[in-house]
């Protein structure tokens, strides 16, 4: 936990080590005290030496000194913690914001430019504010390096700020169980010098190359936005949903209502998989593990998907 180099990730991380030192030091103390006292009084008051126990009817003074040392160590626990809190509720009104959504089971990062990752990419130096979105379900924003976690709560409204304090790489997951594949949700953030972020920030010939590349690559991209390939694999391995290597324009066992049948996976029923997910289910997965798409991708978007379906096909 405080490897070296670690201390100036960010800004909070001296903050809340210093509370979590404080409370370990007190702690570690009263248990040496506590059990240092029962040990000694094990053997000073044994019962061949006290053959008849004391009677004790109260002190007014041992009650009175027991409630006020422990209110006045945890009011210093309090002090500490409160000070390493309530800064990260304030982040300042230059930071640079990005909104961050969380749903299962990935993260996707939308800057100000249009711009938008899986992977978090942020200036070092810089005040940097995220607004957190949970489309589905409860998730957490837990970044250990930094020292920061934030619940995310769909339909309500919550930040995290933080200035990064040192360049790499840095773990970021959820904390929040979330369904079957929650310790698949993570991803890096990475902490690079302003001109490079800079250079980041405004080039697209990446993203053009990825479009213009091969068939279905566009697809691929808004797959990889959305965060399909986190329950559907590409290669043929079983996730949570039917793997889409051979799946377009092959047949498919499914249960619709309560009643199973065959269909045709073609344009049509990949459509309505995405729009109503819950209508056909394919036998051998569970209802109700995916949420409607309907307000999120258009039919555009689904026939590029389509496209990029095609060629996964395409060999078999």
């Amino acid at each position: 936990m405080f490897s070296k180099g670690i201390a100036d990730a960010s800004n909070f991380v001296k903050g809340v080590d210093t509370s979590f030192m404080v409370i370990l030091g007190i702690i570690l103390f009263f248990l040496v005290a506590i059990t240092v006292v029962m040990i000694y009084f094990v053997f000073r008051y044994r019962k061949s030496k006290n053959p008849k126990a004391t009677q004790i009817h109260g002190s007014v003074s041992l009650e009175i000194l027991w409630t006020v040392i422990p209110t006045a160590l945890v009011m210093v626990m309090f002090y500490y913690g409160w000070m390493g809190y309530k800064p990260m509720k304030e982040a300042p009104d230059d930071a640079f914001e990005i909104k961050t959504i969380g749903r299962m089971w990935n993260w996707q990062f939308e800057y100000e430019n249009g711009k938008t990752t899986d992977t978090l990419y942020v200036p070092i130096d810089r005040a940097i504010k995220l607004d957190l979105v949970a489309l589905d379900v409860l998730h957490s924003v837990y970044i250990p390096a930094f020292r920061l976690k934030q619940d995310v709560v769909p339909g309500q409204e919550h930040m995290m700020w933080f200035i990064p304090g040192r360049e790499g790489e840095f773990d970021l997951f959820c904390t929040e169980y979330c369904g079957l594949r929650h310790s698949y949700m993570q991803t890096s953030v990475i902490v690079m010098p302003q001109e490079k972020f800079d250079s980041w920030y405004i080039d697209t010939t990446q993203t053009v190359q990825l479009i213009s590349d091969k068939p279905g690559a566009l697809g691929l991209a808004i797959v990889k936005k959305n965060g399909c390939l986190a329950c559907h694999s590409i290669d043929g391995s079983k996730l949570v949903g039917p793997t889409w290597k051979g799946l377009f324009g092959s047949k498919e066992l499914v249960k619709t209502g309560k009643e199973k049948r065959e269909v045709v996976v073609d344009s049509a029923y990949v459509l309505n998989s995405i729009y109503n997910p819950n209508d056909d289910i394919v036998d051998g997965y569970q209802k109700g593990l995916m949420l409607s798409y309907k307000n999120e991708l258009t039919e555009e978007d689904i026939g590029e998907i389509i496209e990029f379906m095609k060629t996964l096909s395409e060999d078999q």
